[in-house]
């Protein structure tokens, strides 16, 4: 949904006087995220080439953190505060396992830092404000901010090898959520936006939701990705495939382009059975079983099926870094 087809209503913007805490000061602290992606960088053909969102600075020296595919391989980022300022910025860290990114802005913000919340994820039905930069960083609308409320904690499974073992979801959705800040009732900075997902209830209604990463899990990594640019531990194995929970199984959508499920002869349509002989009945036991094997280049078996057919291929996995572009320095 482009962020130009959404208009937040009236009644989901957040009052001030609602808040316990300065509103306005913690909206200020969301900035507009631009980045430009090399052609022949890896996600180039997934992602685009030129990508906006939001980020949200959180220490004072213009350290900003936002999602990390805004920023992943970018040769070039703008951060635009509320204010208007515009400053380049240098893609300093990104996670995979969180899908975090951190970004050190090259200039001066003059912006406030909000303060990362506890290290404990907050629970369901906490009222909550999303808030996402405007497009071209203008000061209108608070930010572009929605008051919505955690409505579950619970896994998610993501198709490109991804899985947080507790998401935040809120509803209603915001439509700009990429880097969003989920600032919650205390004024801390409790997730980061991340994807826009529809569910429908028990009476067939679509509810849009936003998923969010809880900052939680940032606190134990912060000094690594400051420090190395990613955690200071061995890469997780990746096998390049991107696949899907449908009723027939994992049903593969796509591979990862000389990545190693494509090498080892995996294609669009086979249904993954499981993993070195452990059934995988869906995605988050799918990546669960891959990563217990070990870190980046151990070698798996990988059991699946095609045209009713099923066999087991071995697959070498890799450092999925190793195939990204590393980021330019300034």
């Amino acid at each position: 949904m482009a962020e130009d087809d959404w208009t937040i209503p009236e009644e989901l913007r957040p009052d001030p006087a609602d808040y316990a805490f300065d509103l306005p000061a913690a909206l200020g602290s969301v900035v507009a995220l631009k980045s430009r992606v090399p052609a022949d960088a890896f996600s180039a053909r997934t992602l685009g080439t030129e990508r906006e969102g939001s980020g949200v600075v959180i220490r004072a020296d213009g350290l900003v953190l936002t999602i990390g595919y805004l920023v992943s391989e970018a040769d070039s980022i703008w951060i635009t505060t509320a204010g208007g300022r515009v400053v380049p910025g240098h893609a300093l860290a990104f996670d995979f396992e969180t899908g975090f990114g951190l970004v050190q802005a090259l200039g001066r913000l003059e912006t406030p830092a909000i303060p990362l919340g506890p290290e404990t994820t907050p629970e369901t039905g906490v009222q909550t404000v999303l808030a996402a930069a405007p497009q071209g960083g203008r000061d209108d609308e608070e930010g572009g901010a929605v008051a919505c409320s955690i409505v579950a904690k619970e896994p998610f499974a993501g198709y490109w090898e991804y899985l947080l073992e507790e998401a935040l979801f809120t509803a209603p959705a915001h439509p700009s959520w990429g880097g969003a800040a989920l600032i919650g009732p205390d004024g801390k900075l409790i997730g980061i936006g991340s994807l826009v997902l529809q569910h429908r209830d028990k009476r067939g209604r679509r509810l849009d939701l936003n998923m969010c990463v809880p900052t939680t899990l940032l606190h134990p990594i912060l000094n690594d990705l400051l420090s190395y640019g990613r955690v200071n531990k061995p890469a997780r194995p990746w096998i390049g495939l991107y696949a899907a929970d449908q009723e027939e199984g994992i049903v593969v959508a796509s591979v990862a382009s000389k990545g190693p499920a494509e090498k080892a002869g995996i294609r669009a349509g086979d249904r993954i059975l499981g993993i070195d002989g452990a059934e995988a009945p869906d995605l988050a036991a799918l990546w669960r079983s891959l990563w217990s094997r070990g870190s980046a280049g151990v070698s798996v078996q990988l059991q699946a099926e095609r045209d009713g057919r099923k066999f087991s291929v071995p697959v070498a996995s890799a450092d999925r870094a190793s195939f990204l572009k590393a980021p330019r320095l300034h």
